[in-house]
């Protein structure tokens, strides 16, 4: 069944699209930062005989199709309030829930503060644990000034700094990806994300992460800046019933990786 594409309206009056993709056991399965619904689309296990599920994903404010709304509202606590309010509309009372880097810090947010909405929670790749403005995001904030100031033209300027070049050799995957912010359509709502998420967090401190009661798969993978396996780790220690998978590289080999994830995900969610 190819993934079905609607709207709805959140209770301040934005526009938000999901998707909806298969049968089965629904998960909510959330994008990272300024990526396309096809992030998680291509990581998401497939049906079986044995083993069916559907993939549902809140394409995020000022993501693909989904309105930016006010500006002054983007955080990691409206967008878990967006995905509660999906859950509402898709009269789910309680769900799998799970996301990629800023989708991981939006449901465990939702885990820690509506436990009763998420049954099972996948924390893939975090990039935050309980404290706001991590120092590994901060070469997104330079590629917001950059973009704000200079356009397109400042994806040369980002490739020639040093920060640039010190991501490149640690996490290769990181650095290409963070080059394609300057490509993205609307760079003015690119460059009101990049401005607001690297300084943001979940909101929710450690002890609130210690009352997740949910069975949860934490996904990291090495050789990555941006989310470092010390905070998969973290988290799986606070966690108590936490299950830590490493995952083959994404840079040094993304149909390992994808193969890895899509096994990782099948395997918890059965």
């Amino acid at each position: 069944m190819p993934a079905v594409r609607s709207t709805f309206q959140t209770p301040d009056g934005t526009t938000l699209a999901f998707e909806v993709e298969g049968e089965g056991r629904p998960v909510l399965w959330q994008h990272g930062l300024g990526a396309t619904s096809a992030q998680p689309a291509e990581v998401f296990p497939p049906n079986t005989e044995k083993a069916k599920f559907q993939r549902i994903t809140l394409i995020c404010r000022g993501h693909e199709g989904s309105q930016l709304g006010d500006p002054q509202n983007l955080s990691i606590a409206q967008f878990t309030d967006d995905a509660l309010a999906l859950l509402d509309h898709l009269n789910l009372q309680t769900i799998a829930a799970g996301g990629i880097s800023l989708g991981a810090a939006i449901v465990l947010r939702l885990a820690a503060l509506h436990p009763t909405r998420v049954n099972a929670l996948i924390l893939a790749r975090p990039a935050w644990v309980a404290d706001p403005a991590p120092q590994t995001m901060k070469a997104y904030t330079e590629v917001a000034r950059l973009l704000a100031s200079h356009g397109e033209i400042g994806r040369a300027l980002f490739q020639s700094g040093q920060i640039y070049r010190d991501l490149s050799l640690a996490s290769p995957d990181n650095a290409a990806s963070l080059v394609t912010f300057f490509t993205r359509p609307n760079p003015e709502t690119t460059t009101a994300l990049l401005s607001r998420f690297p300084l943001d967090g979940p909101g929710i401190t450690e002890a609130q992460i210690q009352s997740i009661t949910q069975p949860t798969l934490i996904l990291s993978t090495p050789e990555d800046h941006v989310h470092p396996p010390a905070y998969g780790e973290a988290l799986a220690a606070l966690i108590p019933h936490a299950t830590l998978t490493s995952l083959t590289p994404k840079g040094r080999d993304k149909p390992g990786h994808i193969a890895d994830f899509k096994a990782a995900l099948s395997a918890f969610l059965a």
